[in-house]
């Protein structure tokens, strides 16, 4: 059996990442939310289309929040999300700053 281990064309192996300054802003926002008490844990997962921040209010719970960068969108929507942890878009953005605006609206509190 022949198995071949090569890169298909128009695939990339590598997955996506955010880079140093994107994760100082998300660390920033990310801290500022620790030290209120609002969140208490993270997962950084990185896929072959789309890297994701996970947020979690308590470790052994689903994500209340997932900030994710999708390279495909980025001509289109913008490559920065925040999602709910339904699954619902809460905002979309070109720029990664503009779209972490979302949490310094309102003040967060997760009901139990």
């Amino acid at each position: 059996m022949v198995v071949d281990v090569r890169p298909q064309r128009g695939k990339s192996s590598i997955p996506v990442h955010f880079q140093r300054l994107e994760m100082d802003a998300i660390m920033n926002v990310y801290g500022r939310m620790v030290a209120s008490g609002e969140w208490r844990d993270y997962a950084l997962n990185m896929h072959t289309d789309r890297a994701v921040f996970s947020i979690f209010r308590r470790t052994a719970e689903m994500p209340v929040y997932r900030i994710e960068k999708n390279p495909a969108l980025a001509k289109k929507q913008g490559a920065f999300s925040i999602l709910s942890a339904e699954g619902v878009i809460l905002k979309r953005g070109h720029e990664l700053k503009t779209v972490l605006s979302f949490f310094d609206r309102k003040k967060f509190s997760i009901v139990s």
